[in-house]
């Protein structure tokens, strides 16, 4: 019995120690939950003004970036801000004849079709632009709607995209639902909705194809998209598809387009032609001039205007090319924080500009002439030979690689050649004829003027290109074995 008892006394005792041992446990875990609670508080906080230094840092940089900058308007260096009258300078006979072919519009007549031509930078745009501002303004005086609508084919590839551009102008132009798809209708019906837009919200029109000999189309044995679509605008007053009257200007760097156009598309088109040849150093130092107030009065050293100018001269009188320029030598000051824009500005950012303006020339190419200049660099940099001259018939044939690859057209190898012969104006290739000795015939060579790996990956960012850029070491043997055969024949 006294067993017992003792056995339970001892269970009890043990129970009650037990639970004394789970409260100091709990206790601990308690406090230990507190501590850990207050630890992760603190981290918080922490974390909370790291986070507003962090903040504070960046305003702060902002601030320090705020800085007087050297421009005072910088609209008036923008390459696509229409200037004032006053601002344009050796341009005078162009501007008289652009006024005096529009005029009619003024009173209610429809004015004829245009072509301005001359190299690039030389005021095709600058001319047009002005004086369709003034005509706008007239005409909404006398309750008329006069429409622009301009559209560059510079990015544009086919027929199809630019009468969807066209359509996108306009919509954008008069606040309207564009209205049809980009992909998956008909031209005919994006053809469709641009009369309807146009009938809707104009009594006149003037459609402004700037870059037009770039429309080529993808398929180079057919007619250029360029034709097909000066003919379709040109007479969609006369087929009354257009209500009001219509008249076209084609802006070109390239008079020669001309010579491949339809035979009806040049009857219909039928121009006046506007030619805009380079611009001279002291018209260029005068284009300067007129835009002086687009800097702060006393943030350009004298000699800037006069370096700029010789620059441009250099590059056959480009006018938006100086005044990219000016602009460019400006923003180099303020990233800078320098308050005035000085002779070192200018001649850095000038390397700048040589070393990025071939490639910008690529992205405008349509996408034969991107394969072309692709394959004909892809000889270039893998050839395992001296020197850089590419065969143009090792060119050709890695051409056909490619575009097996890409299941792309394939042009012939005369169209080929003259493809990258083209380029050649454009500084990015220099070309010579060679002779394979007694009954070997002759053949072109392509010699890169600059880095040929530079230009292949400008060119694959094209995203029907994209697929062959991870096929390297298989681009390699294709053009040694090209390039083998060649030398060995």
């Amino acid at each position: 019995m006294t067993g017992s008892d003792q056995g339970g006394t001892d269970q009890s005792t043990l129970a009650k120690e037990e639970t004394r041992s789970q409260a100091a446990e709990t206790e601990t875990e308690t406090e230990a939950a507190k501590a850990d609670a207050t630890d992760n508080s603190a981290s918080a906080r922490d974390e909370v003004d790291s986070t507003e230094n962090s903040q504070r840092s960046i305003r702060d940089m902002l601030d320090e970036e705020g800085g007087a900058s050297v421009f005072d308007n910088r609209d008036l260096v923008e390459p696509d801000t229409i200037i004032d009258e006053e601002r344009i300078v050796g341009r005078d006979d162009q501007l008289e004849s652009v006024v005096s072919f529009l005029k009619p519009t003024l009173q209610g007549n429809r004015p004829p079709n245009m072509l301005l031509y001359g190299p690039a930078g030389t005021g095709k745009s600058l001319i047009i632009g002005a004086v369709t501002e003034q005509i706008i303004d007239l005409c909404k005086s006398k309750g008329e709607r006069f429409g622009v609508i301009s559209i560059n084919c510079q990015p544009i590839n086919t027929l199809d995209q630019a009468v969807y551009e066209l359509v996108q102008t306009v919509a954008k132009n008069v606040d309207a639902e564009v209205g049809v798809p980009e992909t998956g209708v008909s031209t005919k019906r994006k053809y469709r909705r641009l009369y309807e837009l146009i009938n809707e919200n104009y009594d006149s029109v003037i459609f402004i194809i700037d870059e037009i000999d770039l429309l080529v189309g993808r398929r180079a044995n057919d007619e250029p998209a360029y034709s097909k679509l000066l003919y379709q605008l040109s007479r969609a007053s006369n087929t009354n598809e257009i209500e009001g009257r219509v008249s076209v200007a084609a802006l070109t760097n390239d008079p020669k387009f001309m010579e491949n156009i339809d035979g009806r598309a040049e009857s219909s088109f039928n121009p006046r032609d506007v030619y805009f040849p380079d611009y001279d150093a002291n018209q260029l130092r005068q284009i300067l001039k007129n835009r002086r107030d687009a800097f702060r009065l006393d943030a350009l050293e004298d000699d800037v205007i006069p370096l700029v100018a010789a620059f441009a001269a250099q590059s056959h009188g480009d006018a938006r090319k100086a005044i990219d320029l000016f602009r460019g030598a400006g923003d180099l000051a303020d990233e800078r924080g320098d308050e005035e824009v000085r002779e070192e500005h200018v001649r850095e950012s000038q390397e700048e500009i040589d070393k990025d303006r071939s490639l910008k020339l690529v992205e405008g190419l349509t996408t034969q002439k991107k394969i072309s200049l692709y394959a004909t660099a892809a000889v270039a940099r893998h050839s395992r030979r001296s020197g850089s001259s590419v065969p143009s018939p090792v060119g050709f044939k890695v051409y056909q690689w490619v575009t097996d690859e890409l299941d792309a057209d394939q042009m012939t190898r005369e169209t080929y050649v003259k493809y990258v012969k083209e380029l050649s104006t454009y500084g990015l290739i220099s070309t010579s004829r060679k002779s394979r000795g007694r009954g070997g015939g002759m053949y072109m060579e392509f010699t890169f003027t600059g880095d040929p790996t530079a230009i292949m990956e400008r060119i694959v960012e094209d995203t029907r290109l994209e697929t062959i850029s991870g096929q390297d070491e298989l681009l390699q043997s294709v053009v040694n074995a090209q390039l083998n055969e060649f030398h060995e024949k």
